[in-house]
């Protein structure tokens, strides 16, 4: 027993993770070149040997939620049985929103769209009605269902073992339907430092996608004559406020900082459609939704056998690799705001509500770009494509009040920045404090620092292209412990029937 707490000493998850990020950092940070023609390398080999597990993990991650959401165990609970909701359902969505996409839908909402419109899969003609159809298409598959599949699966896993079971909120209690005890040992503290590392990457990738679009939407508003520079002042003003605001607690700063961006997301949205090209969004939106119903399936399993994974590595692998290697942040967080909510209920407002905005938000945002190239030759398209963080304020200036609603945008875009790191910090924080929900101010100023320091890294690396590479080849591992995961979920609903006699009763929600 003493030799076992020894090794558990050894075995710091805090300071093994930390010092694995660090030393990403630094090989960013002391050989840029090196780092950016590995990462390169692995990127192609990922994409070329193990494209296709992405594609098959995350469409089997979608039918297992719809298993959870609407099959035998759909009115059992995320908790006690008497457990009530914590948050209304507006400020949930919000948070949910806030935590899992809100900054990727406005960086791409503009950009994936004209992307694919000039150089869409192969097969279709670029710049073609085709093309820009597939291009919205495209935008909210990637932006619909099967990311928030992911993120639901480590929510629920969590939700599970912390609220039934009273585990400690760590990724590896998860598994402890599947190994037992281990969770304490060697076993679960490996677990525990993959998904911090994996976490920690898939948030900078986020951070450092932010930062390009900020210091793209400050290039639009003012003249910038050092855009590296920018980049790196972007993230140390945008550090010192969020460590502010997660320092400050969930309840006092995420909650509110959430509520106000959906609040003013939903503004920018509405002005868009209504001051935009407002039936040709419509028409859109219900075709584009139509498609999406209907072609789900073959999009989930789509793979180029005959051809290389050039574009789908580019974009659906690296969608795919991304929101798997920072699931364990968004599904903390999920589950630490969704307590007593029923499956039924947390399905639906996890995949469904989210899906559907999507698709609304591509069709605003997308859909007006695309009016503005295909029938007004704003000739934004080509530029779009090599530089995406510039889209949305190109297409907001060809707008009434684009000006106002640029500055619109960039406040938008800087209170997403500030609510997913202040979230992802406070997430790392409970990994590395054996899942207690009050870290410590050091640990979750250490993460703060580490998350800011590898986006910079990594930017500084390879800019777009370095973060997609080291988010695809980081979630590798952790796609293979989300397929334990789910057998982990399933034996815990079965036992929890059994124990009951019987699937818990109906319950209104």
């Amino acid at each position: 027993m003493e030799n076992k707490k020894k090794l558990n000493n050894v075995f710091n998850v805090f300071s093994i993770s930390a010092v694995i990020v660090l030393l990403i950092t630094l090989w960013g940070v002391v050989f840029p070149g090196h780092m950016e023609h590995t990462m390169s390398i692995g990127l192609h080999l990922v994409n070329d040997v193990f494209g296709w597990f992405y594609v098959l993990a995350t469409a089997l991650f979608v039918g297992f939620c719809l298993f959870l959401g609407f099959g035998p165990y759909q009115h059992m609970k995320i908790g006690k049985k008497e457990d009530q909701p914590e948050y209304s359902y507006y400020t949930w969505i919000g948070m949910l929103f806030a935590a899992g996409m809100g900054v990727g839908l406005v960086f791409w909402g503009v950009a994936e769209p004209l992307s694919h419109y000039v150089h869409p899969p192969e097969g279709i003609e670029p710049k073609t009605q085709e093309a820009a159809e597939k291009g919205l298409l495209y935008g909210v598959f990637h932006w619909g269902i099967h990311p928030w599949a992911v993120y639901g699966i480590v929510a629920l896993a969590l939700g599970f073992v912390k609220y039934r079971k009273g585990l400690p909120g760590l990724i590896s209690s998860t598994f402890y339907p599947v190994i037992g005890h281990r969770i304490r040992g060697g076993w679960g503290k490996s677990i525990d430092v993959i998904a911090i590392v994996g976490t920690t990457v898939g948030i900078a990738t986020s951070f450092g996608l932010s930062t390009l679009q900020v210091s793209g939407g400050l290039s639009q508003l003012f003249t910038i004559h050092n855009p590296e520079v920018a980049q790196l002042s972007i993230i140390l003003v945008v550090t010192i406020i969020f460590l502010i605001s997660v320092l400050s607690g969930i309840d006092r700063g995420m909650k509110y900082l959430s509520i106000g961006n959906l609040t003013l997301a939903a503004v920018l949205l509405m002005t868009v459609i209504v001051i935009g090209p407002t039936l040709f969004i419509m028409e859109h939106f219900t075709l584009t939704l139509g498609t999406y119903i209907s072609q789900l399936v073959p999009l989930s399993f789509q793979t180029t056998p005959y051809t290389d994974n050039d574009w789908l590595g580019e974009w659906t692998f690296f969608y795919w690799a991304w929101v798997i290697a920072w699931s364990p942040f968004v599904g903390t967080f999920i589950a630490r705001i969704s307590k007593g909510r029923s499956l039924r209920e947390f399905i639906i407002g996890v995949l469904f509500v989210p899906a559907l905005g999507s698709v609304l938000w591509f069709a605003a945002f997308g859909g007006t770009a695309l009016f503005q190239e295909t029938k007004e030759n704003a000739g934004i398209a080509s530029t779009v494509r090599d530089t995406p963080e510039s889209g949305l304020f190109l297409m907001l200036e060809q707008l009434p009040f684009g000006l106002i609603l640029s500055v619109a945008a960039l406040i938008l875009i800087s209170i997403f920045f500030i609510t997913s790191a202040n979230s992802a910090t406070y997430v790392l924080g409970v990994f590395s404090s054996d899942g207690s929900l009050n870290p410590s101010k050091y640990k979750l100023v250490t993460w703060g620092l580490l998350v800011s320091a590898i986006a910079a890294s990594l930017l500084m690396s390879g800019g777009i292209k370095g973060l997609q590479a080291t988010a695809i080849i980081i979630a590798l591992p952790y796609t293979l412990l989300m397929f334990i995961m789910m057998i982990a979920i399933y034996k815990s609903l079965k036992r929890e029937g059994i124990k009951e006699h019987k699937v818990e009763e109906k319950e209104d929600w």
